[in-house]
């Protein structure tokens, strides 16, 4: 994968950068921790601008999470209620714990989706519950616009200064990556074992 994320954005530069990464918040498997550090060691070399690398790659990503924005809120809280009635079991969830998430959200909403972006794996999610509980759109947007722009203005500098050892930046972030997505993935198999025990016990 690599080598094609490399190949696009020396055929395409920045209009490959934006297309990219609108692909990994659509698509996380492509991942951001290979595409921003890529276009930033062609900043390095000259062939682009990094600012213009950052603009464009924010631009891009901003576009997916305004797509997956746009989808959740269509679907609405009102529509997710009898989903969550039927099939919250399966990801560990009641009606109480959303409406309780609806309360802590309107207080603490602005912060989640921006510290939301700055996290592997979480930052393509953040525009769902955004959406679902009907975030304003300015508000969404200028959260979501600051912590997509900070992260890849990291990864886009970290490419720029290290571009000789690119394989150890993109070995390094993508061993984090992982790292939280196991514990994502480990959480998960908690709340799930411990809300069917509380479900066999009521």
């Amino acid at each position: 994968m690599n080598d094609w994320v490399i190949r696009l954005i020396e055929q395409s530069g920045y209009l490959g950068v934006g297309f990219l990464m609108f692909l990994e918040t659509v698509f996380p498997p492509i991942p951001s921790e290979v595409i921003m550090p890529v276009a930033g060691m062609a900043a390095a070399e000259g062939t682009l601008s990094y600012w213009l690398v950052v603009a464009s790659g924010t631009a891009g990503a901003m576009l997916g999470n305004i797509v997956w924005y746009l989808a959740a809120r269509a679907l609405g809280v009102n529509r997710l209620e009898p989903i969550i009635r039927k099939h919250g079991r399966w990801v560990t969830m009641t009606w109480p714990e959303v409406e309780r998430a609806q309360v802590w959200f309107r207080r603490n909403g602005v912060f989640f989706v921006f510290l939301g972006r700055l996290l592997p794996t979480v930052r393509s999610l953040v525009s769902v519950p955004a959406g679902l509980l009907k975030m304003r759109f300015k508000t969404f947007f200028i959260a979501s616009t600051l912590g997509t722009a900070g992260w890849t203005a990291l990864l886009a500098t970290a490419g720029y200064k290290l571009k000789e050892n690119f394989s150890e930046i993109d070995q390094y972030v993508g061993t984090a990556s992982n790292a939280i997505l196991a514990v994502l993935v480990v959480g998960y198999l908690w709340r799930l074992w411990n809300h069917r025990h509380s479900e066999s016990g009521e």
